[in-house]
């Protein structure tokens, strides 16, 4: 499937700039209700052809073409992101689909605490929303995008079903909940947007483990499989190579569409009633950043002084367990077999705020063996090179343990006017600290996944080493909330100081949480979408 159609050049009801899953979720819901949408993606489709997850190539292809690191990839859709004064990496793909064509598919809700972190911990904000504001959206997004899980988990007692049943536990899942429940700590199996069984527009899961390398067989639930198809089919267009460049609004103040680059090169013009954002909480500052006029001198939406502030990134850490009995780790889906909460919340007598949630994930195929991650960094190369490999091979099994980060001003998306892209913009400029909270909750967390591997009887543990390349999550850069003096945007998305201007993706949220952050994405693009629906007639436009 390629785009639909050029632009026309008449006024349109919506203009979505982002074709990831909070874009795609807000076009197909607008194009549903028969508005008019046009789409803006500066990326193209991805191209299955070029995935190698059923030939022997697969890890050669892992590490250039698919990999998640515009720095390796090298893409034309991608854009200039000096790196040189932060701890992470942020690892996205511009196209449809945005970066959900890469994720690994793990479907987690965050937590009702998650919204309240100011009143349980008297740091950070609160979120103008609660777990149960967004509750009814969550159950819609996880039909949409195909998602398969085992109800009843007692931290998410709302959940009575997923569409699907849970990917098998695996013999390393039940290995570790067997420990666990010798442990006392919980465990449940994993929910993951990967269809264990032909859904929609997905196929069934067949378990290479590859999810994160092109999904072939359109199992994982991307929205370029689930959404983009039945977006077009119901009038949505959607236009690829193209960069947006400005935010234009008029004297009022009132967004009256974007200029955007084509693939030519050609600046052209979409107008709209509305404007909405979804370009990820790199793109999004930058775009307003670019946005600056002579009524909004310091970036459009921005009179908070927030655009771009309190970037969060998630640090990741791995503890890998080495085992006697052969796992079959290589067969079982990459997202989470098997998840654990256990040290989620605050517990004060630990030394830190917040916590973090823990994810089974395989280890890979043989070349993912002699890796530096999440093996150690050290060498194994010489006479127990295949010993080692052999050892570790089908026989390991890894936590992942994705840490709350807390918003700080000082971390933050600044643009780049010293580094320009092919196209002529701006690139943008990343300054990410990791705080010693974060840095002790961790080590706390790799501790007691130490303790959970033993148990489970690992012959030997390896804490994988802090690497850079861990940015999958970009939260926190237009924050959301009811104080224009302390956010961006309120509880629906919509610009406190742009009124026909919504931004739907990760940039809004004033915490991180301890979650891959996909669903609640979608979620609130998805409750955002409906308010501007519902409100149509109060709209002010240009």
């Amino acid at each position: 499937m390629r785009e639909s159609g050029e632009v026309a050049g008449g006024k349109v009801d919506v203009v979505v700039v982002g074709a990831g899953p909070a874009g795609a979720v807000a076009a197909k819901r607008f194009a549903e209700e028969g508005f008019s949408v046009v789409c803006l993606e500066q990326g193209a489709w991805p191209d299955y052809g070029t995935s190698h997850v059923t030939d022997e190539y697969l890890e050669l292809s892992a590490g250039k073409q698919w990999s998640p690191s515009p720095e390796v990839r090298q893409s034309p859709a991608d854009y200039t992101i000096d790196t040189t004064d932060s701890d992470v990496e942020p690892l996205i793909w511009n196209g449809v689909g945005g970066s959900a064509v890469m994720y690994a598919g793990i479907w987690m809700r965050l937590m009702p605490s998650d919204f309240r972190v100011r009143t349980l911990d008297g740091v950070a904000e609160d979120w103008p929303l609660s777990y149960e504001d967004l509750s009814p959206f969550y159950d819609r997004i996880e039909r949409d995008f195909g998602v398969s899980g085992f109800p009843g988990d007692p931290a998410f007692p709302d959940i009575t079903g997923y569409p699907m049943r849970p990917a098998p536990l695996g013999r390393a899942g039940r290995m570790i909940a067997k420990a666990h429940n010798r442990l006392g700590w919980h465990w449940w199996p994993g929910s993951n947007a990967i269809a264990t069984e032909k859904y929609g527009n997905q196929g069934a899961c067949v378990q290479r483990g590859a999810c994160m390398w092109g999904c072939v067989n359109k199992a994982k639930g991307s929205p370029d499989v689930t959404h983009w198809p039945d977006a077009i089919r119901l009038g949505a267009r959607l236009i690829l190579g193209a960069t947006v460049r400005e935010i234009e609004v008029n004297s009022a103040g009132i967004a009256t569409g974007v200029v955007f680059r084509d693939k030519n090169g050609m600046d052209r013009r979409q107008e709209a009633d509305l404007v909405v954002i979804a370009a990820n909480g790199i793109g999004t500052p930058r775009l307003l950043q670019m946005s600056e006029s002579r009524k909004f001198q310091n970036g459009l939406a921005n009179s908070s002084g927030l655009v771009g502030k309190r970037l969060m990134m998630h640090p990741f850490a791995a503890v890998v367990g080495v085992f006697d009995e052969d796992l079959e780790a290589w067969k079982s889906v990459w997202g989470q077999p098997a998840y654990s909460l256990q040290f989620y919340e605050t517990d004060p007598s630990r030394g830190f705020l917040r916590g973090a949630k823990w994810n089974v994930t395989p280890t890979g195929g043989p070349q993912a063996m002699t890796a530096a991650f999440p093996w150690g960094g050290k060498p194994i190369w010489g006479e127990n090179f295949h010993k080692t490999v052999a050892s570790r091979l089908g026989h390991s099994v890894a936590w992942g343990i994705v840490a709350e980060d807390l918003p700080e001003e000082h971390n933050e998306v600044l643009l780049d006017r010293a580094s320009i892209d092919h196209r002529g913009m701006p690139g943008a400029k990343l300054i990410y600290k990791t705080s010693q909270n974060t840095k002790d909750l961790l080590a706390f967390n790799v501790d007691r996944a130490i303790e959970s591997l033993t148990e489970a009887g690992a012959k030997e543990t390896i804490v994988a080493p802090m690497i850079r390349e861990t940015g999958w999550h970009i939260l926190g850069t237009a924050t959301m909330g009811t104080d224009p003096a302390q956010s961006v945007v309120d509880q629906w998305g919509r610009a406190h100081d742009v009124p026909n201007l919504i931004i739907v993706d990760g940039s809004t949220w004033p915490t991180s949480s301890g979650m891959n952050p996909t669903p609640t994405i979608a979620a609130f693009s998805l409750r955002a979408t409906e308010h501007a629906i519902a409100s149509r007639r109060q709209q002010v436009t240009a």
